[in-house]
């Protein structure tokens, strides 16, 4: 489809996101966009930005601070998909995720042009889910997600907006991250149907 991206890949933090996008790029021979990487440049928009959210996040807390940012994010969704036609874009966890239903609306009626929105799960079971990506996001990120008793992580894999939005669900399940992007790469120029673990959302 002309005018917007080919794919969009959303899900929880840690969950392989931009990884699996630079793959399928590669692939497909189109341009890989992670909304992580140029978000900023969209934020300051509607005067946000990273600095911002910490200075936030200092005086009023974490929590109260991602919930102030939401419309920050839900423009940062709109610009980049029409900035970037044609390309493989990785959203940020927060980015689909949203307290605010007209942030949510907003999002999701920008994701409803996109032909292939996949939603990555490490597991189909909730509880290995959440271990699985605090596992991960320790790892990499050298956090939990838990701020003054809040969990982002449990937040974003429970987010039932996310869930609504995508157009697939793709299960991870431990498999190789090149497997995966293979399997989304099929889905994407629609040479086999879904299966198992690349199935549409009930």
């Amino acid at each position: 489809m002309d005018g917007v991206p080919v794919l969009v890949l959303v899900g929880p933090a840690a969950v392989g996101k931009s990884t699996l996008g630079a793959l399928v790029a590669d692939r497909l021979g189109v341009p890989f966009v992670d909304v992580d990487e140029l978000g900023d440049q969209y934020y300051v928009e509607v005067g946000w930005s990273i600095d911002r959210l910490v200075e936030r996040a200092t005086a009023v807390g974490r929590v109260a601070a991602e919930r102030e940012w939401e419309p920050a994010r839900a423009h940062a969704v709109r610009r980049v998909l029409d900035d970037h036609p044609g390309a493989v874009v990785a959203l940020g966890a927060g980015h689909t995720s949203f307290t605010d239903p007209r942030m949510a609306g907003k999002v999701s009626r920008a994701l409803s042009a996109v032909p292939h929105v996949a939603l990555i799960l490490p597991s189909l079971d909730r509880d290995d889910a959440l271990v699985e990506l605090r596992r991960r996001s320790l790892a990499t990120k050298g956090t939990d997600w838990v701020a003054s008793g809040h969990d982002f992580l449990a937040e974003w894999l429970d987010d039932k907006a996310s869930r609504r939005v995508a157009t697939l669900v793709v299960i991870t399940d431990g498999e190789a991250p090149g497997a995966t992007a293979g399997r989304l790469l099929d889905h994407v120029r629609k040479k086999i149907p879904p299966d198992q673990r690349v199935a549409p959302q009930s």
